[in-house]
């Protein structure tokens, strides 16, 4: 990796925001050796009042959550013995649609939810069904859930992977450990400004973005703050864990479908991390504008965080082609 093509992935980023696409971002890269490269770009915030991006910027990290908190956690379980992946849900969550003992939602298994290889729907606003946290919880065990006939990439998956850390730990998601240099909220003034958020009648800084996530107060899906330099280093100890063979990574890497494996992306094509990364690279992103990947067979991972959703999401941010340039740029495209 030269800086000659963390310079071309930059300008992509550069671009971006110069064009009005997006506020702001920062690019990060490191290598299994531990050389790291990061920069940013643009605007934190531009309402209420503009704030400028730096490198020590904190970002909701969105479903970056997802991997980086909740999947590391259930393979460690399933390493120690705790839960089997091939065990349905209720082996942690028994009163899961307690109801009714043959529902199908009740054989959905804790592999299937990494994999998003079950049949619930892409995602439900349980924030408009309630103020009270625990009662929602309760509305997402019980409810009848819309069974799909092909499964998607679905937040439910991950919400309920949540729920059961919870059950096996005894405390609620933001009562754990985020781990190193990651938190559950941040400080407003040092983090990238989200959306203007129609519901909660404000522009979201240092709370979580997810609607769902916020109504839950902490879930396995969403809610992970960090800065680059924290991504980054849980990126490089990835790396490190693969070269000693480490049976979670493993499992990180090991295919489930097409496109997926425990918890992660895999290439295919158009996927978000370029046409250039090896097969040996897994990835993933969040809505508000962030994404990781992390190719084995080189050596080296990077990471895009940018606050796309800000102030609104309803714009074309062009956030997909970005996240392809950068990747294809740092891979070595001319």
């Amino acid at each position: 990796m030269s800086e000659i093509r963390f310079d071309k992935a930059f300008s992509a980023l550069e671009r971006s925001v110069a064009a009005g696409r997006i506020p702001g971002g920062v690019l990060g890269w490191i290598d299994l050796e531990g050389r790291r490269l990061t920069r940013g770009a643009g605007r934190a915030a531009i309402v209420p009042e503009e704030r400028q991006m730096t490198i020590d910027t904190w970002f909701d990290l969105a479903s970056l959550t997802k991997v980086i908190f909740t999947t590391p956690r259930i393979l460690a379980l399933a390493e120690a013995g705790e839960i089997d992946l091939d065990a349905p849900l209720t082996s942690v969550i028994p009163d899961f649609r307690q109801y009714d003992p043959n529902c199908w939602e009740r054989q959905v298994t804790f592999r299937q939810c990494l994999g998003h290889q079950t049949h619930f729907p892409a995602v439900e606003p349980i924030y408009t069904y309630g103020g009270d946290p625990d009662r929602l919880r309760a509305f997402v065990l019980q409810r009848e859930w819309r069974r799909v006939e092909t499964p998607v990439y679905s937040d439910i998956n991950f919400i309920l992977l949540g729920i059961a850390l919870e059950r096996l730990s005894g405390d609620t998601i933001r009562d754990l450990k985020p781990g190193p240099g990651f938190a559950f909220s941040a400080e407003p003034a040092k983090t990238v400004a989200t959306e203007r958020c129609t519901w909660r009648g404000r522009v979201i800084a240092g709370e979580v973005h997810d609607e769902n996530c916020y109504a839950l107060q902490g879930s396995g899906h969403a809610g992970l703050f960090g800065q680059v330099d924290a991504v980054l280093g849980f990126a490089r100890d990835l790396l490190k864990r693969d070269n000693r063979d480490d049976a979670a990574v493993r499992l990180m890497r090991e295919p489930l479908s097409e496109r997926r494996t425990h918890g992660w992306e895999r290439p295919y094509e158009g996927w978000h991390g370029g046409a250039l990364c090896s097969q040996a690279t897994i990835g993933h992103t969040g809505f508000t504008g962030t994404s990781l990947v992390v190719d084995f067979e080189r050596g080296h991972a990077w990471t895009l965080l940018t606050n796309r959703v800000h102030p609104s999401r309803h714009v074309d941010s062009g956030i997909m082609a970005l996240r392809r340039a950068v990747s294809d740029f740092i891979n070595g495209a001319e």
